[in-house]
């Protein structure tokens, strides 16, 4: 039996502001990321700083993430159909894996301008004005980020947790071109804002990677959280003792898909049992489940004591061979 659940909502629910949407926060970053790269390029075009024009580089990618990762978001929203009988939620990890390879690209043109910097040095110009815009663009993007940290993990959003994870990127990017700039402005020493480009290069390109391969375990259908499958095995564990050893849990299987869950797993019950009853066991469990992981997607398959399915036997079989 299927029990489809809405995704729900943690703990937090009631202590999130009703406009805090994925969809809300991503239109929101939209506009951070447009504004980030007016304050990034004008800090840029006033102080010559090759690190401030990494960093505004990086704020064309958060604009794109943020763009595609409200598509993916909008996709993921929509219902099953006859195309796509368990919905789209996996929707969320192309924008993961699509922000993750702007990154990339971003951190090799980023690289590549610093060394040429590197190479030809060119005194820094109004420095106070390019860190005082810099630092302007990065409180909002800090302040936003955590908003959306805050709401993805309420409403469990793969795509909203990995654009705040990249906004906090461009957060300690942004100080440390900061840092850069001081320095060089303290010493005279021009190469450390190339140098310290280069160090930020390298940090983007450790976050793409990273959100690339997020995204590329989340399309091979990896488990459920370790946590969330505990809570799952407590409650069978749980229903197995209150039943006196009469009802057993076996085969359980887990996937996650987006905010959704999945479990599959086999219900044993005495060959006696009327059908009736068996099945109202089975629904007080798929209760059970449902309030110890929000969001789950259960299928309990009902066999007498002892019996197996036939893909079971086959399997078992092909691993005595």
């Amino acid at each position: 039996m299927n029990t489809p659940t809405r995704p729900a909502a943690g703990p937090a629910d009631e202590h999130l502001p009703a406009w805090m949407t994925p969809g809300n926060l991503l239109r929101a970053s939209v506009g951070v990321a447009v504004l980030t790269i007016a304050l990034k390029t004008l800090a840029w075009w006033v102080s010559g700083s090759v690190g401030l024009l990494s960093d505004a580089l990086e704020s064309f990618v958060n604009l794109a993430g943020a763009v595609f990762a409200l598509a993916m978001v909008t996709v993921a929203r929509r219902p099953a159909d006859d195309g796509h009988p368990y919905g789209h939620h996996k929707a969320e990890y192309f924008s993961s894996g699509f922000e993750g390879i702007l990154i990339v690209g971003a951190s090799i043109a980023i690289f590549w301008a610093a060394a040429l910097r590197l190479v030809h040095p060119q005194p820094l110009e109004q420095i106070g004005w390019g860190m005082g815009l810099s630092l302007l663009s990065t409180a909002c993007n800090g302040l936003l980020a955590w908003g959306m940290l805050r709401a993805a993990r309420v409403h469990r959003s793969l795509a909203l947790e990995g654009d705040a994870r990249h906004l906090m990127t461009d957060v300690w990017t942004s100080v440390g071109v900061v840092v850069g700039l001081l320095a060089a402005g303290a010493t005279g020493w021009q190469w450390l804002d190339p140098v310290v480009a280069m160090g930020v290069a390298l940090n983007i390109l450790k976050e793409g990677g990273a959100l690339v391969w997020r995204a590329s375990q989340g399309l091979m259908d990896e488990a459920m959280e370790p946590a969330m499958l505990a809570r799952v095995q407590a409650v069978l564990q749980e229903h197995a003792a209150a039943s006196r050893g009469a009802v057993q849990f076996d085969s359980l299987t887990s996937r996650r898909a987006g905010a959704r869950n999945y479990v599959q797993l086999h219900m044993h019950v005495p060959a006696d049992w009327a059908l009736g009853h068996a099945a109202r066991m089975r629904t007080r469990v798929e209760e059970a489940l449902m309030r110890a992981a929000p969001g789950l997607h259960a299928t309990i398959e009902l066999l007498p004591v002892g019996q197996a399915t036939v893909f079971e036997t086959v399997e078992t079989q092909g691993d005595d061979k």
